[in-house]
């Protein structure tokens, strides 16, 4: 493979995940974006409400590998060499950290304002 064409890949990931496929490239743009604006706007993070994100974090990790698992020919137990078990754990890592940002975000947008005391 001399040339790097994008369309191959799109092809590739769109046969492996049909239209989930749009759905995580949409999750990938509006889940930081999302967070980025409750950060700033809030100026600073909530520690009770990161604790909660980086628990459900673990569970997107665990979901990214099950999918991972799901949509791919090989299993676990195929993953023979050094890389293949760096790529599991990136997997997992990314799964992790979109799960936490996603539910700190969901968790700070839809939290009531608390009043300030004047």
């Amino acid at each position: 493979m001399n040339t790097f064409d994008p369309m191959v890949l799109t092809a590739i990931f769109l046969e492996m995940l049909g239209p989930l496929l749009w759905v995580l490239l949409a999750a990938a743009v509006l889940v930081p974006l999302a967070f980025g604006l409750l950060v700033a706007r809030e100026r600073r993070l909530v520690a009770r409400r990161l604790v909660g994100a980086q628990a459900v974090g673990l569970l997107g990790g665990a979901g990214a590998l099950a999918l991972m698992a799901a949509v791919s020919s090989s299993g676990f137990t195929d993953a023979g060499g050094p890389v293949d078990w760096l790529l599991v754990v990136l997997i997992f890592l990314a799964g992790m950290l979109y799960a936490t940002l996603a539910a700190y975000a969901a968790a700070g947008w839809l939290a009531r304002p608390r009043r300030e005391p004047a």
